[in-house]
C-alpha cells in the first residue's frame, strides 16, 4: 500500500507544472457507492489538454468473508474540444492494480463481466492495460463540475483461484485477456483556479 501512495503522490504532483491554468480534484460517485475510497487529480497542461491521475482503494472485508478488495491507479490524457474542464473530451487511459475478490453471491452481469464466478471462488492477482474514453463535463458553478466518462479498452489479468470458504485452498493460476469497458465514471469535480 505504501508503494501505491508514493507513486500516486509523485504522479499527482508531476501533472501540475507552473504553467497549468487549472487544477481539479474529483471523486467518482460510482466508486463511492461500492465503498471504494477514490481520488482524482487533474491539471491543465496546454490550451486543450489535461492530465488526470485517479486512484481507487478498497480495503474492506464484509460479513461472511465477502471481499471486493483492490487498489487501482489510472492515469489519463484528455483532449478537450472546447476548453479544459468544459464540454466534450476524448481520453487515452492506462490502468494497473491488484485485487482480492470473492464470496460475492450474485448472478449479476455488468459491463461484459459475469460476476457470478465470485460466488464459489476467491480470486487474487493483478491487472494491467489501457483504453480510449469519451466524456463530457457540465459546469455547475465557478468551482464545481459534474463529469461523465466511459472508456473501452484492454486489461491483462493474472490470477490465483482459491476455494471461497474463509481463505480457502489454492486451486489454480491463470490469466485472462479482457476487452470491454475499462472506465466508467460519474465524478463530482472541484476546480481550483
Amino acid at each position: 500500500m505504501s508503494r501505491m501512495l508514493v507513486v500516486f503522490t509523485f504522479m499527482a504532483l508531476s501533472i501540475t507544472p507552473a504553467y497549468a491554468q487549472k487544477l481539479a480534484i474529483k471523486s467518482n460517485l460510482f466508486s463511492d457507492i461500492t465503498t471504494t475510497i477514490n481520488l482524482g487529480v487533474e491539471g491543465g497542461i496546454a490550451d486543450k489538454w489535461s492530465l488526470e491521475l485517479s486512484g481507487n482503494y478498497n480495503p474492506w472485508t464484509f460479513s461472511d468473508n465477502m471481499k471486493w478488495k483492490h487498489w487501482i491507479i489510472q492515469p489519463e490524457a484528455k483532449y478537450w474540444f472546447c476548453e479544459k474542464f468544459n464540454g466534450h473530451f476524448l481520453g487515452l487511459h492506462f490502468h494497473g492494480g491488484e485485487y482480492n475478490v470473492g464470496n460475492i453471491d450474485t448472478s449479476l452481469k455488468f459491463l461484459g463481466s459475469d460476476l457470478s464466478i465470485f460466488k464459489d471462488n476467491r480470486y487474487e492477482g493483478w491487472l494491467l492495460g489501457g483504453g480510449l474514453s469519451y466524456g463530457y463535463s457540465w459546469i455547475l458553478s465557478n468551482h464545481w463540475n459534474l463529469e461523465a466518462n466511459i472508456g473501452v479498452g484492454y486489461a491483462h489479468i493474472k490470477y490465483d483461484e482459491y476455494d471461497c470458504e474463509t481463505c480457502g485452498k489454492w486451486k489454480k493460476s491463470g490469466s485472462h485477456n479482457y476487452f470491454g469497458v475499462t472506465k466508467f465514471a460519474l465524478s463530482i469535480v472541484y476546480i481550483i483556479k
